[in-house]
C-alpha cells in the first residue's frame, strides 16, 4: 500500500480545482496549523462525514521494560483521538462502491450522495 504525502495531495487538489500549487499548499498548511492550535487549546474538531479529532487524557499506569522486566511508572498524558466519520467508514468498508463516486466529482461545490445498504450519505466536496 503506497504512502500519499502532503505534496501528493497538494498536486491532486491543484489539478482538481485548477488553482496554483502555492495557493493550495498555503491553504492546507493553514488548515493543519489551525487544527494543531485548536487541539492544543483542548478544543474538539468535527468534520461531518470525515471524522472527529479530540483530546483524551490517558491515566497514569505501571508498564514493564521488556528487556529488563523492570516496572516503570508512566505518567498521565494527553493524546489526540480520531473517530472515523460515516462517509470515510463507508469508503474504507466498501471502496469499490464509494471511492469511484467520490473520484468522479470534479466540481468543488458538488454534493456527493453515496448509497450503501439503503442509506444515503451526503457530503460537500
Amino acid at each position: 500500500m503506497p504512502t500519499i504525502t502532503k505534496k501528493d495531495l497538494i498536486d491532486r487538489i491543484a489539478e482538481d480545482t485548477n488553482q496554483k500549487r502555492t495557493v493550495i499548499k498555503e491553504t492546507i498548511q493553514s488548515l493543519l496549523k489551525h487544527m494543531i492550535i485548536e487541539l492544543g487549546e483542548g478544543n474538539r474538531l468535527e468534520f461531518r462525514d470525515f471524522g472527529v479529532f479530540e483530546i483524551k487524557e490517558r491515566a497514569p499506569r505501571v508498564a514493564q521494560n521488556p528487556k529488563t522486566l523492570e516496572r516503570v511508572d508512566v505518567p498521565a498524558k494527553k493524546t489526540v483521538k480520531f473517530k472515523v466519520g460515516r462517509l470515510m467508514k463507508e469508503a474504507v468498508d466498501d471502496p469499490e462502491h464509494v471511492i469511484p463516486i467520490l473520484r468522479e466529482q470534479a466540481e468543488p461545490d458538488t454534493t456527493v450522495v453515496v448509497t450503501t445498504n439503503g442509506r444515503h450519505t451526503a457530503a460537500r466536496k
